[in-house]
Protein backbone atom coordinates (compact mmCIF):
# COMPACT_ATOMS: atom_id res chain seq x y z
CA UNK A 1 0.00 0.00 0.00
CA UNK A 2 2.88 2.23 0.82
CA UNK A 3 4.05 1.61 -2.85
CA UNK A 4 0.62 2.68 -4.44
CA UNK A 5 0.31 5.78 -1.96
CA UNK A 6 3.71 6.72 -3.49
CA UNK A 7 2.66 6.20 -6.31
CA UNK A 8 -0.30 7.87 -6.36
CA UNK A 9 1.71 10.88 -4.53
CA UNK A 10 3.60 10.84 -7.85
CA UNK A 11 1.10 11.00 -10.13
CA UNK A 12 -0.44 13.30 -8.18
CA UNK A 13 3.17 15.73 -8.00
CA UNK A 14 3.68 15.07 -12.32
CA UNK A 15 -0.06 16.03 -12.79
CA UNK A 16 0.41 19.26 -10.75
CA UNK A 17 3.62 20.08 -12.18
CA UNK A 18 2.78 19.55 -15.61
CA UNK A 19 -0.66 21.21 -15.51
CA UNK A 20 2.12 24.84 -13.84
CA UNK A 21 4.46 23.85 -16.55
CA UNK A 22 4.81 27.68 -18.65
CA UNK A 23 3.32 27.90 -21.98
CA UNK A 24 4.67 29.53 -24.56
CA UNK A 25 3.00 32.64 -25.83
CA UNK A 26 2.62 32.79 -29.33
CA UNK A 27 2.28 35.88 -31.27
CA UNK A 28 -0.94 36.61 -33.16
CA UNK A 29 0.41 36.45 -36.88
CA UNK A 30 1.16 40.05 -38.42
CA UNK A 31 -2.15 40.89 -40.56
CA UNK A 32 -1.14 40.86 -44.32
CA UNK A 33 -0.54 44.31 -45.63
CA UNK A 34 -3.07 45.93 -47.70
CA UNK A 35 -1.33 47.73 -50.91
CA UNK A 36 -2.50 50.99 -50.37
CA UNK A 37 -3.35 52.71 -53.14
CA UNK A 38 -1.85 55.82 -54.44
CA UNK A 39 -2.27 59.25 -54.34
CA UNK A 40 -4.29 60.81 -57.23
CA UNK A 41 -1.25 62.78 -59.40
CA UNK A 42 -2.24 66.75 -58.02
CA UNK A 43 -3.27 68.57 -61.06
CA UNK A 44 -0.17 70.43 -62.49
CA UNK A 45 0.13 74.50 -60.99
CA UNK A 46 -1.03 77.30 -63.73
CA UNK A 47 2.30 78.40 -64.90
CA UNK A 48 1.98 81.90 -63.50
CA UNK A 49 3.90 84.29 -66.29
CA UNK A 50 5.84 87.38 -65.02
CA UNK A 51 7.15 89.02 -68.08
CA UNK A 52 9.92 91.38 -66.41
CA UNK A 53 10.86 89.02 -63.59
CA UNK A 54 9.79 91.40 -60.91
CA UNK A 55 8.30 88.14 -58.71
CA UNK A 56 4.78 89.53 -59.73
CA UNK A 57 2.55 87.77 -62.32
CA UNK A 58 1.29 89.65 -64.84
CA UNK A 59 -1.90 89.48 -64.19
CA UNK A 60 -1.63 91.40 -60.74
CA UNK A 61 1.01 93.76 -62.71
CA UNK A 62 0.52 97.12 -63.37
CA UNK A 63 3.40 97.13 -65.27
CA UNK A 64 4.11 93.76 -66.87
CA UNK A 65 7.06 95.19 -68.99
CA UNK A 66 8.68 97.12 -66.15
CA UNK A 67 10.69 95.42 -63.29
CA UNK A 68 8.39 96.99 -60.53
CA UNK A 69 7.60 96.19 -56.39
CA UNK A 70 4.69 95.06 -55.25
CA UNK A 71 3.71 98.04 -53.22
CA UNK A 72 3.67 99.89 -56.00
CA UNK A 73 1.46 96.81 -58.00
CA UNK A 74 4.57 95.89 -60.07
CA UNK A 75 5.13 99.02 -61.30
CA UNK A 76 8.81 100.87 -61.00
CA UNK A 77 9.04 103.38 -58.18
CA UNK A 78 9.30 106.71 -58.68
CA UNK A 79 12.39 107.80 -57.09
CA UNK A 80 11.19 111.12 -54.81
CA UNK A 81 12.40 114.20 -56.96
CA UNK A 82 14.26 117.05 -55.48
CA UNK A 83 11.88 119.80 -56.67
CA UNK A 84 14.90 121.95 -57.79
CA UNK A 85 13.22 123.99 -60.32
CA UNK A 86 16.14 126.47 -61.68
CA UNK A 87 14.17 127.92 -64.35
CA UNK A 88 11.77 129.85 -62.94
CA UNK A 89 13.46 133.14 -64.25
CA UNK A 90 12.71 136.80 -63.46
CA UNK A 91 13.31 140.29 -65.50
CA UNK A 92 15.89 141.81 -64.62
CA UNK A 93 16.61 144.12 -61.36
CA UNK A 94 12.53 142.97 -60.58
CA UNK A 95 10.85 140.76 -59.26
CA UNK A 96 8.51 140.32 -61.98
CA UNK A 97 7.96 136.52 -63.01
CA UNK A 98 9.19 136.06 -66.89
CA UNK A 99 5.94 134.60 -68.73
CA UNK A 100 8.17 131.71 -69.72
CA UNK A 101 7.99 130.70 -66.16
CA UNK A 102 4.25 130.21 -66.05
CA UNK A 103 4.63 126.56 -67.59
CA UNK A 104 7.18 125.73 -65.16
CA UNK A 105 4.96 126.86 -61.94
CA UNK A 106 2.06 125.52 -63.19
CA UNK A 107 3.50 122.21 -63.35
CA UNK A 108 4.91 122.82 -59.62
CA UNK A 109 1.14 123.62 -58.47
CA UNK A 110 0.05 120.31 -59.57
CA UNK A 111 2.51 118.40 -58.13
CA UNK A 112 1.94 120.46 -54.97
CA UNK A 113 -1.75 119.83 -54.87
CA UNK A 114 -0.40 115.89 -54.92
CA UNK A 115 1.35 116.22 -51.80
CA UNK A 116 -0.89 118.52 -49.73
CA UNK A 117 1.17 118.08 -46.38
CA UNK A 118 4.78 118.65 -47.75
CA UNK A 119 6.04 121.75 -47.28
CA UNK A 120 7.86 123.43 -49.46
CA UNK A 121 10.84 126.02 -49.08
CA UNK A 122 10.92 128.73 -52.22
CA UNK A 123 14.72 129.79 -52.66
CA UNK A 124 14.84 133.32 -53.88
CA UNK A 125 18.51 134.26 -55.77
CA UNK A 126 19.75 137.06 -57.82
CA UNK A 127 22.96 138.08 -60.53
CA UNK A 128 25.56 139.82 -58.66
CA UNK A 129 24.53 143.28 -60.53
CA UNK A 130 23.82 145.88 -57.70
CA UNK A 131 24.55 146.12 -53.83
CA UNK A 132 24.07 142.78 -52.05
CA UNK A 133 21.20 144.59 -49.79
CA UNK A 134 19.05 145.23 -52.98
CA UNK A 135 20.32 141.75 -54.45
CA UNK A 136 18.91 140.22 -50.69
CA UNK A 137 15.64 142.35 -51.31
CA UNK A 138 15.14 140.89 -55.05
CA UNK A 139 15.64 137.42 -54.02
CA UNK A 140 13.30 137.63 -51.47
CA UNK A 141 10.69 139.57 -53.35
CA UNK A 142 10.96 137.29 -56.31
CA UNK A 143 10.57 133.90 -53.72
CA UNK A 144 7.50 135.82 -52.44
CA UNK A 145 6.16 136.37 -55.90
CA UNK A 146 6.52 132.32 -56.63
CA UNK A 147 4.53 131.82 -53.12
CA UNK A 148 1.90 134.53 -54.64
CA UNK A 149 1.74 132.83 -57.78
CA UNK A 150 1.34 129.24 -55.94
CA UNK A 151 -1.20 130.23 -53.36
CA UNK A 152 -3.41 131.52 -56.18
CA UNK A 153 -3.42 128.29 -57.76
CA UNK A 154 -4.33 126.46 -54.75
CA UNK A 155 -1.29 125.96 -52.38
CA UNK A 156 -1.51 126.67 -49.20
CA UNK A 157 0.25 129.48 -47.58
CA UNK A 158 1.34 127.51 -44.93
CA UNK A 159 3.08 125.14 -46.54
CA UNK A 160 5.29 128.03 -48.39
CA UNK A 161 8.72 129.24 -46.82
CA UNK A 162 10.21 131.74 -48.56
CA UNK A 163 13.71 132.62 -48.09
CA UNK A 164 16.83 134.94 -50.08
CA UNK A 165 20.12 134.31 -50.73
CA UNK A 166 20.81 136.83 -52.79
CA UNK A 167 23.28 136.75 -54.94
CA UNK A 168 25.45 133.93 -52.83
CA UNK A 169 24.69 131.32 -54.59
CA UNK A 170 24.97 131.90 -58.38
CA UNK A 171 24.22 128.47 -61.07
CA UNK A 172 26.75 130.21 -63.38
CA UNK A 173 29.47 133.26 -63.75
CA UNK A 174 27.56 136.37 -63.92
CA UNK A 175 30.14 137.71 -66.43
CA UNK A 176 27.93 136.93 -69.03
CA UNK A 177 24.25 138.46 -69.59
CA UNK A 178 23.11 135.01 -69.92
CA UNK A 179 24.62 133.80 -66.82
CA UNK A 180 23.23 136.66 -64.78
CA UNK A 181 19.97 135.48 -66.42
CA UNK A 182 19.91 132.08 -65.22
CA UNK A 183 21.34 133.10 -61.82
CA UNK A 184 18.03 135.72 -61.38
CA UNK A 185 15.77 132.78 -60.08
CA UNK A 186 13.76 130.48 -57.14
CA UNK A 187 14.23 127.12 -56.73
CA UNK A 188 11.52 124.68 -54.97
CA UNK A 189 12.89 122.50 -52.35
CA UNK A 190 11.01 119.78 -50.02
CA UNK A 191 11.19 120.55 -46.23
Amino acid sequence: MKTKLTLVALLAIAIFYSSCKSKKVVAPAAPEPVAETPAPTPPPAPVVKDTDNDGIPDDKDQCPEEKGTASTNGCPEVVEQVFNYQNIQFEFNSSVLKTSSYEVLDGIAKMMKSKPDTKFQLNGHSSAEGTEQRNMMLSVDRANAVKAYLVNNGIKSSNLVVKGFGESSPLVSNDTEAGRAKNRRVEVKPL
